[in-house]
Formats: structure tokens, C-alpha cells, sequence
């Protein structure tokens, strides 16, 4: 394939105003100014990207996917309300459940400029049956390159933590099927489309033995760890009553630090934890949407990043983002931290940076995906930005960030067409939507 005549943004620092990528098998081999000389395109495809953009794919660092078929529940409430709305509803989710709410949030990913997703799934009902598995089929059904994190629960209501009890799962239990996971799905080589890593939920719904004994286990295994981390004021409280420190500090002392690590959300950081998590090069997946749709805040997205953080973008489960849109996260995570930060907080170069790079590095993947090289895996998102929302923005990535949400000309991922003129060509978005519908439908007539 040979995308040229695109506004090319590389990520690493270089943009080609007239530009051409050239892509073979799985891989990306060239990047240029200018066409590619007629007798240099062999048997490639050549996609003209006159009027467009190309951008490498997003990487979506935290989600649950399996949320999509529970939008739009609980729409005021605080987070710990909307967590006790929810989990009723949720206790009933099985294979097909996930199957379905995984495709239809993957596909509008894909609608959004995703290449790569990570997923945290830690509700794993007895009776569900195989529901790590039926996501992981989704994303091979939609063609998304996926990062799935087996996730836990082990801190029921009845021994002060949050979840219902009969969604948590023993200690001994957890570990084995985590173990289990990784040695089933986990491919650690070169260009892999699919890894794992271990997620235990919360402090507030895990206990210590399960996060230490859960880092212990990821380090021999050789994969990565997720969580999620200082999202609310209630937590920070939780952790100070119940533990005598803030969150960060308690998961510290358990292992939960280090480039192998990455928090999902970390809004509530002091000065001293932010320098924490920049000195351990720990990760953060922002969420901006997310947080406030739950009102739970804004996360110090520039400072982290000056302190030496990884951080990248998630647009966390679609139960509290309902537009499961990665390129509005981009353009959130610029609004909001010039909302509290001022003009020059974040710069829409660096939101792109944010949905690409950063993701990478979150995900410890910066050596293979978001830039634009060669060498890298050819996972590339080509917008169409001459129409009338974006024709006349002088900027044009300020017309990708601050625009209106552009059509999606092609998204390529490890080297195939998942996306071609703004249609999923991987699956069939209509049908998966009816059956959304069906599942919602029988999720909250389950819950009563």
C-alpha cells in the first residue's frame, strides 16, 4: 500500500505537508515527500490522500468494553453511586454479553482513529463462562491490535470494600486464572496483535495480598500491570482511613510502580506522588471524558508529563463515556488542561502525541507502533479534513484536534484496511447494534 499526498504527521517531530508512507506486508518502509515515482510502486495499492491527514493509529490505553451494552444508566450520579447502579446489572454479563459489547465498542474505536486497545475486564460472573476469551475474539473479529488485562475482584461489600460479594472471586482463584490467561493468549513477540496483563480493580475492591501476590506473579511472567488509581476524593479518603496514606503510597509499598506499571485515570496526585510516578516512569491512561462525565476531576496531565511520566489516552468504559471516542479524548485532554492550566497547558500536537506515542510507551509497545517510521507497524489513520467543517482551518491538525470529528478516510492496522471511507469493512456495525440492543434489554431485565 502507498498513502501519498497526505499531510503527514510523523509524531517525531517531522510533518510532511505533501507526503507519502509506503507500506509492505505488515510494515512500513518508507516516508517521504511528494508521490512515489511511478516505477517505485511495483503491485502497491496507491490510496490517494489528497485533502487528508495521516496520523499513526490511536492507541486507547483503559477501557471496559464490555460496558457498551450498559450505556446510559446512572448519568448524574458520583462515581461510588454509579458503581453501586451498576454492579447489579453487570453480575449478569456472560460470553455473548462481552462478545457483543466488546464489538460494538471496538468498531467505533475504529471509527475514531484506533488501532490498538488495551481492556481492563475484571468482572468474571461463575456462570458467565468464558467472557476474557469472547472480548479477545471481538477484537480479532474487528481487526484491532489488543492489549486484554485480566482483572480481579477480591474485597467484597461484606469485608468493607465496595463490589458485591457474589462478583468477587477468591484470592487463590484469581491468580491461577490469571496465570491461566497469560499462558493461553499472551504473545510476547515482535508485531504481536495480542498480549496481557494482570489488572487487579482498586484498593477499594482488592485486597493488599491480591496486589502484591498479583505484581509478584506479572514480574515472572514478564507482563504488565494495571490498575486503577487515584480517580476520586472518596478514594483518596478510603485509603487514608483504611491504610494511613494516600493511594499511591499504599500501592507503592505493594510493587506497583515501575515501567511495567500504568494507572488508569491518577487525577488526585500531590506534587509528591506526581514526582513518584515521573521518577518510576510508571504509566497513566488519562481519561478525560470519563472523569468528568463522573465529575471526578482533572487529571495533571502536563505535570506528569514534565516529571517523566508515561501518559497516554483511554476512553474508559463506555457506561461512563458514552461516545467510546478516542479522537475526542484528544481533544478533551486539550481543553481541559488549558481549562485549569491555561493557552499553553497542552498543544494539539501534543494531544496527537498523547493519542499515539504515548499510548505506545503506556503500553510498552513505543518501539513498535505510534510514529510514522520505518521499521514500525503499519497502523495508520488517514482523516479527511477538506470538506466544510475543516477546509479553511489553517492548522491542519488543530482541524483533527479542535475540529469537528473528520471523517475517517482509511484506517489500516498491522498492514490491512479495517476501516475504508468512514465504514467498518471487518464486521457488520448494523447488526452488532441490534443486538446491543438486545442484550441491554436483557442485562436490566436480569437486574429487576
Amino acid at each position: 500500500m502507498i498513502v501519498q499526498g497526505a499531510h503527514v504527521v510523523t509524531v517525531t517531530g517531522a510533518e510532511i505537508p505533501d507526503g507519502h508512507v509506503v507500506v509492505d506486508g505488515n510494515r512500513i518502509t518508507a516516508v517521504g515527500a511528494g508521490p512515489v515515482p511511478r516505477d517505485g510502486r511495483g503491485d502497491h495499492e496507491v490510496v490517494d490522500g489528497r485533502g487528508c491527514l495521516l496520523t499513526p493509529g490511536f492507541v486507547n490505553t483503559h477501557d471496559h468494553l464490555y460496558q457498551w451494552v450498559t450505556r446510559g444508566l446512572a448519568v448524574d450520579a458520583t462515581l461510588f453511586e454509579w458503581l453501586t447502579t451498576l454492579y447489579p446489572v453487570w453480575a449478569g454479563i456472560d460470553e455473548h454479553a462481552v462478545h457483543t459489547g466488546a464489538s460494538g465498542a471496538l468498531a467505533q474505536l475504529a471509527l475514531t482513529g484506533c488501532t490498538t486497545s488495551s481492556d481492563h475486564h475484571y468482572v468474571f460472573p461463575r456462570e458467565g463462562g468464558d467472557v476474557l476469551g469472547a472480548e479477545i475474539r471481538a477484537a480479532a473479529d474487528v481487526g484491532l491490535r489488543f492489549h486484554a488485562t485480566r482483572g480481579s475482584m477480591d474485597l467484597g461489600r461484606s469485608d468493607g470494600g465496595l463490589p458485591p460479594d457474589h462478583v468477587v472471586e477468591g484470592t487463590d482463584a484469581i491468580l491461577a486464572a490469571s496465570a491461566e490467561a497469560v499462558a493461553r493468549w499472551h504473545d510476547p513477540a515482535p508485531g504481536a496483535m495480542l498480549r496481557v496483563a494482570l489488572a487487579p480493580c482498586s484498593p477499594f475492591s482488592v485486597t493488599g495480598d491480591l496486589m502484591r501476590l498479583s505484581a509478584e506473579l506479572a514480574r515472572e511472567l514478564g507482563v504488565h500491570l494495571h490498575t486503577h488509581l487515584a480517580e476520586t476524593h472518596d478514594e483518596d479518603a478510603f485509603c487514608r482511613e483504611r491504610f494511613g496514606c494516600s493511594p499511591l503510597e499504599y500501592v507503592a509499598g505493594l510493587g506497583w510502580t515501575g515501567p511495567d506499571v500504568w494507572f488508569a485515570h491518577g487525577i488526585h496526585l500531590a506534587d509528591d506522588a506526581v514526582a513518584t510516578v515521573g521518577a518510576t516512569r510508571t504509566g497513566v491512561a488519562h481519561c478525560p471524558s470519563s472523569n468528568a462525565r463522573l465529575g471526578a476531576g482533572i487529571a495533571r496531565t502536563r505535570d506528569l508529563r514534565d516529571a517523566g511520566a508515561r501518559v497516554g489516552l483511554g476512553v474508559d468504559g463506555a457506561a461512563s463515556n458514552e461516545a467510546g471516542s478516542l479522537l475526542e479524548e484528544a481533544r478533551h485532554a486539550v481543553l481541559f488542561a488549558r481549562a485549569v492550566g491555561g493557552p499553553t497547558a497542552l498543544s494539539v500536537r501534543d494531544a496527537v502525541e498523547l493519542a499515539t506515542m504515548g499510548g505506545a510507551a503506556v503500553l510498552g509497545r513505543e518501539a513498535e507502533i505510534g510514529s510514522i517510521e520505518p521499521g514500525k507497524l503499519a497502523d495508520l489513520a488517514l482523516w479527511r479534513i477538506d470538506g466544510l467543517p475543516h477546509a479553511d482551518v489553517a492548522d491542519p491538525v488543530a482541524a483533527l484536534v479542535l475540529g469537528a470529528p473528520p471523517p475517517l478516510e482509511r484506517l489500516v492496522v498491522d498492514g490491512c484496511t479495517v476501516v475504508d471511507r468512514g465504514r467498518v469493512v471487518t464486521v457488520d456495525t448494523a447488526a452488532i447494534a441490534r443486538e446491543c440492543v438486545a442484550v441491554h434489554r436483557s442485562l436490566i431485565a436480569k437486574a429487576g
